[in-house]
């Protein structure tokens, strides 16, 4: 029997691989797979879905990741789904399979990061799961949220020629902060005397341990009668969520490098490590900003929205996606962003 090992089609070509057979058989279901979220019809409005996993060992390390800070990011990353449609969360479910090491005390800790994000973001806890597993521990946080207003909805699939690529907020600065968080943990493993030196990069630490959504930017869309043509959450990396964009719309894009926002402290860090800073924003991920896309006629209130950056234009499909460097060259852009396998 034929053994096809995981890694040979990726995250994404294992989805489309496993679902390419299913058929939607209720009216009720208006997107399915393939975006941020799903969503589903429910009497006058839509519901959006959207549901992610943390896994120990793969999305965080118990050694520098408090369990209070795990919780809230657990959220976090689910809610940043739901604005990435351009909607705006109201429930979560939160479930967790765990092993005997862990106390009542340490899921009283992940569950006070739970409450945290509730309190932030305003949204109600209405269920979840609690199983046990032989080793570790795993999350999994399902975010729901609903218009009435279905042509609000921003999908992947919306970018026109001509479109304005922009994002919220700096980006790398989370995958830095997770080199900083392994250096250490692994000076400290190679002789527990040093102790850890995090002093000076508190920024990139706090964006990869206890990142935050946009709601935002939600928030100045509506308030500014602006609607996204599409719209992805930057949790893969830059150059592999733009990747998406342009795969669903059917169309290129080029990215000027001296456009793409990076903070400070990323940029000194990233030295310190000898990394490209604009390599670390186009690959590194979670950060969950919003990457979007808007019509020309709407650029004047891109430039007024705060913590907003113009970084391209949507082009033809036929000439691929491409970064326009400082140094005037230009070079096909590859998906390079986080892959689960």
């Amino acid at each position: 029997m034929k053994r096809t090992d995981v890694n040979e089609l990726g995250e994404f070509g294992l989805i489309d691989h496993l679902v390419k057979g299913f058929k939607n058989h209720n009216k009720s279901t208006l997107k399915s797979i393939g975006d941020d979220a799903a969503i589903i019809k429910a009497g006058a409005g839509s519901v959006a879905i959207s549901t992610d996993m943390l896994i120990e060992g793969i999305h965080f390390d118990l050694s520098y990741c408090p369990l209070k800070h795990l919780g809230y990011k657990s959220v976090i990353v689910n809610l940043s789904d739901i604005y990435a449609m351009n909607m705006l969360p109201s429930q979560i479910t939160f479930s967790m399979a765990l092993s005997n090491r862990f106390s009542v005390e340490a899921l009283e800790e992940i569950y006070a990061g739970v409450k945290k994000a509730c309190e932030i973001y305003k949204v109600d806890l209405v269920g979840g799961d609690t199983t046990s597993i032989p080793k570790g521990l795993a999350l999994s946080v399902s975010a729901l949220g609903y218009t009435e207003k279905l042509k609000d909805i921003v999908y992947r699939n919306g970018a026109k020629i001509g479109d304005v690529i922009c994002v919220t907020g700096d980006l790398g600065a989370a995958y830095l902060g997770l080199q900083l968080l392994e250096r250490e943990k692994q000076l400290f493993l190679n002789d527990n005397s040093i102790k850890p030196d995090f002093s000076g990069n508190q920024y990139v630490i706090e964006r990869q341990l206890k990142p935050e959504a946009r709601k935002d930017a939600i928030e100045y869309f509506r308030k500014s009668n602006l609607r996204p043509t599409a719209m992805i959450d930057v949790s893969d990396g830059l150059s592999s969520d733009l990747m998406h964009i342009c795969k669903q719309s059917g169309v290129g894009a080029y990215l000027e490098e001296s456009k793409i926002p990076l903070n400070a402290e990323s940029k000194q860090l990233a030295l310190e490590f000898n990394m490209d800073p604009v390599t670390c924003a186009l690959s590194g991920g979670e950060d969950y900003e919003l990457l979007f896309t808007v019509a020309p006629e709407d650029l004047d209130k891109i430039r007024f929205m705060p913590g907003a950056y113009i970084i391209g234009e949507i082009t033809p499909e036929e000439d691929g996606v491409k970064l326009h460097t400082t140094g005037g060259n230009i070079h096909p852009l590859k998906a390079q962003g986080w892959n689960h396998f």
